[in-house]
């Protein structure tokens, strides 16, 4: 069996249909060792002096019998455990699905895309693999084996004792090869691993790579990927052939001793000249030994399903070993009597806050402290790299950033976090669209959302008039990550979504960098108006774009700089002052240009 945290709990649940399947397996197995028996009455009954028709008849029904108990027991078992089997995998799977669903970001950043794509399908396949049809051999070749090894026994021990001992080898072979066989499963499923990535990367990158004239480039790294892929598939292959080669030759090596051992047996017992081995006469009948034989062939599908078993368990062993890594992942820990947050007002602080991602040496942000009202519209600007993505990022609490953040006076660290994340609306930098239509992408934050609300989001971000001269309109499907879009399309489909939402706080991420100046002053005269009252966020890596709020963040390295109106910006903020002297240089040079 194979036996884990994870899944033992479905071996519980599913326990009734194991048991209809495994009763059903027994069945088989005891009937199907009744057909040896006939074949050898028959032989014996045609080698007599005569027939004898009530025999003969008796033996004809009981082969019926035997026909009919194998149909109805194989359906049994075919229908109950690979049900238990698929269903174990759905459950599997949707545990798995829920802990990616709870797991931090930065658990993300360290594991790259295509490793968790393996999980949730070759691994989970293979260990469904294993508790179908391994299951079913399992239990079927124990059974079997022991029932035969009894009438073997009972019919003469002695050729069964010859039968036995290679087998024995076989348990030994199979003992030493799991091991390595389950080694290179897993260096397979690595390569597979960087297969998978290597393959997803260069599509959703195709673009950049015809850009830059880099497909050979890229198809001689894919070669190289596949080739390691190739070699740990062939030397996982080659261990299991090997094994599989000596498994065959050994009972080809039992057969031939059988047939050798057994034949002398029934010749000295016709000619008057019985063996006697140990004190023991053998008296065996032709009849006898194709009863015999019926039982070794019976038994040669319980020594290959031993090689398969092992095969499979390693396989199996390996990739539940990847899955249980992934379920015992450390998730964020759960806020005990965590305050839900309700009636919302959207007034946001940060009280000496510092933040560090995993793995980094020097923190993001450091000591801030600032507060903004309900109801302000805010501005974020600073340098590339000085922590304004991370500072909003905080208020969803995307990674564990410990104390330090509130909403409405509430601290964030101490707040469900569905309820963090339901106050505040977030149109993200990379403007991410799923592969779907416009009108599904805009409302995505509600279910079945109404064509009216759709198209006012749209106007309100500016985009209705470019979605009116789609062919489709906002049935028009966007492609993968809105492939078919322009960069300010893509930042306006993020805006109207985020504005669709309705939520107490939006936050746009430098999310109208991409846009024209006339399209910008518009979504921000909308937001003005349509805003009233409700906190607003934008961060900009333009000085225009937040000239006009009301208060503007200004970042350093990490700290803030200062936090004021634009005017008084232009009187305490180098940084400021510098951003708005290189704009107006920008804005000279491109004046001049025109």
């Amino acid at each position: 069996m194979l036996l884990g945290k994870y899944l033992n709990r479905y071996y519980l649940k599913y326990i009734w249909l194991y048991l209809i399947g495994i009763v059903g397996l027994v069945a088989v197995d005891w009937f199907q060792l009744l057909i040896p028996e006939y074949l050898g009455r028959i032989v014996d009954l045609l080698g007599g002096s005569g027939v004898d028709r009530a025999e003969l008849t008796e033996i004809i029904v009981g082969v019926i019998v035997v026909a009919v108990v194998l149909f109805a027991g194989r359906v049994a078992w075919r229908l109950s455990i690979f049900a238990a089997s698929q269903k174990t995998e759905a459950g599997l799977r949707r545990q798995m699905f829920a802990k990616s669903e709870r797991l931090p970001l930065s658990y993300y950043g360290k594991t790259k895309v295509g490793t968790v794509m393996a999980w949730f399908t070759t691994d989970l396949e293979t260990i469904e693999e294993f508790l179908g049809w391994g299951t079913i051999m399992l239990f079927d070749a124990s059974f079997l084996t022991i029932l035969v090894i009894i009438k073997m026994v009972r019919l003469d021990w002695v050729l069964s004792l010859i039968v036995f001992v290679p087998l024995v080898l076989i348990a030994v072979w199979g003992a030493l090869v799991e091991k390595f066989q389950s080694a290179k499963w897993s260096r397979r499923q690595e390569e597979f691993d960087k297969l998978y990535d290597y393959s997803r990367e260069s599509f959703t990158g195709i673009r950049v790579i015809k850009a830059f004239l880099n497909g050979t480039r890229r198809l001689h790294g894919f070669a190289k990927t596949v080739k390691k892929n190739r070699d740990a598939n062939l030397s996982y292959a080659r261990l299991t052939v090997f094994f599989d080669c000596i498994i065959a030759f050994i009972i080809a090596l039992i057969t031939a001793i059988v047939l050798g051992v057994g034949g002398y047996f029934v010749y000295a017992g016709v000619t008057g000249n019985p063996a006697n081995i140990l004190g023991h006469t053998v008296d065996l009948s032709a009849g006898g030994l194709i009863t015999f034989l019926g039982y070794f062939e019976t038994m040669i599908w319980p020594m290959m399903a031993l090689g398969q078993i092992i095969s499979m368990r390693s396989r199996a062993k390996a990739s539940l070993k990847r899955v249980s890594s992934f379920l015992a992942s450390e998730e964020p820990e759960k806020v005990e009597n965590a305050t839900v947050l309700t009636n919302v007002e959207g007034a946001v602080s940060f009280k000496n806050f510092s933040f560090t991602y995993p793995d980094c040496k020097s923190p993001a942000l450091r000591d801030i402290t600032l507060e903004i009202a309900a109801g302000q519209t805010v501005g974020v600007v600073g340098k590339v790299g000085s922590g304004k993505t991370t500072l909003v990022n905080s208020l969803l609490k995307i990674y564990d950033a410990g104390e330090g953040v509130y909403i409405d006076g509430n601290d964030i660290s101490a707040c469900d976090t569905d309820s963090v994340r339901a106050a505040v609306a977030y149109a993200p930098q990379d403007n991410f669209l799923f592969s779907d239509t416009l009108a599904n992408n805009i409302g995505f934050a509600l279910d079945d959302c109404p064509a009216d609300k759709v198209k006012a989001a749209a106007e309100f971000a500016c985009l209705d008039g470019d979605i009116q001269g789609f062919k489709d309109g906002y049935d028009t499907v966007c492609g993968e990550r809105g492939v078919t879009l322009s960069g300010g399309q893509k930042q306006r489909v993020s805006i109207a979504r985020a504005y669709l939402k309705d939520a107490p706080i939006l936050v746009l991420d430098d999310s109208v960098s991409a846009v024209d100046v006339k399209t910008e002053e518009e979504i921000l005269a909308a937001i003005k108006r349509e805003r009233q009252g409700r906190t607003t966020i934008i961060v900009a890596s333009r000085v225009s774009t937040v000239s006009r709020l009301d208060k503007i963040v200004v970042l350093n390295d990490g700290c803030v700089e200062a936090f004021a109106s634009p005017e008084e910006l232009m009187k305490i903020s180098p940084t400021y002052q510098k951003m708005v002297r290189l704009q107006a240089l920008e804005d000279e040079v491109s004046g001049g240009g025109v």
